[in-house]
């Protein structure tokens, strides 16, 4: 049996303060979008920390939910469909919020995606919002479902810098975790 107790316990010595892991759909993320905003309202926050984890959530949910290679299977009023599958955590870390997710990848896209988020780290502030500008007019990824801005929106509201790991998961595959810390006193 699960041990609830030890798990809650663990849960809150780490200061977890949010966690999903399962399918996604817009539907799902917008409720756990509603309990993020309520836990940043008792966490009584200034304004612009909460919006920046508020904006660094939804991209990273967005990006989980777009190009996530791990799909749930379900039947839902008798049709067969299916959802990509994603992991959310957060918590607090001195006066940081830190956000983690992670989500399976095909293979063929982890080179762009490591080289995506090691050139953003180089960036500075001016550097980013240039960068930024650059990618809406011309975006480098034949997979992007999107603009291929989630990733730069990302580190221009978050402390530090991005940190990814790319774990192998099965043939073809590849586990994706990105880690960020918002808000508190620059590192």
């Amino acid at each position: 049996m699960f041990d609830m107790m030890d798990y809650h316990k663990k849960l809150r010595e780490s200061r977890i303060t949010l966690v999903y892991s399962g399918p996604l759909w817009a539907e799902g993320i917008a409720g756990v979008a509603t309990t993020l905003k309520r836990r940043l309202e008792y966490d009584n926050l200034p304004l612009e920390t909460s919006q920046e984890v508020f904006s660094v959530f939804v991209e990273q949910m967005n990006n989980m939910l777009m190009y996530s290679a791990e799909k749930a299977q379900f039947e839902a009023d008798a049709l067969h469909s299916e959802a990509p599958k994603g992991t959310f955590v957060m918590g607090v870390r001195d006066d940081h919020y830190f956000i983690q997710t992670g989500n399976v990848m095909a293979n063929h896209t982890v080179d762009f995606v490591k080289e995506k988020i090691d050139y953003i780290n180089t960036l500075d502030r001016k550097e980013l919002r240039k960068y930024y500008k650059q990618q809406r007019l011309e975006n480098d990824n034949p997979d992007s479902k999107g603009a291929g801005l989630g990733l730069i929106e990302i580190a221009r509201r978050i402390n530090g810098k991005m940190d990814c790991t790319f774990t192998p998961y099965e043939e073809g595959y590849t586990f994706f975790t990105l880690f960020v810390t918002v808000g508190g006193e620059e590192e």
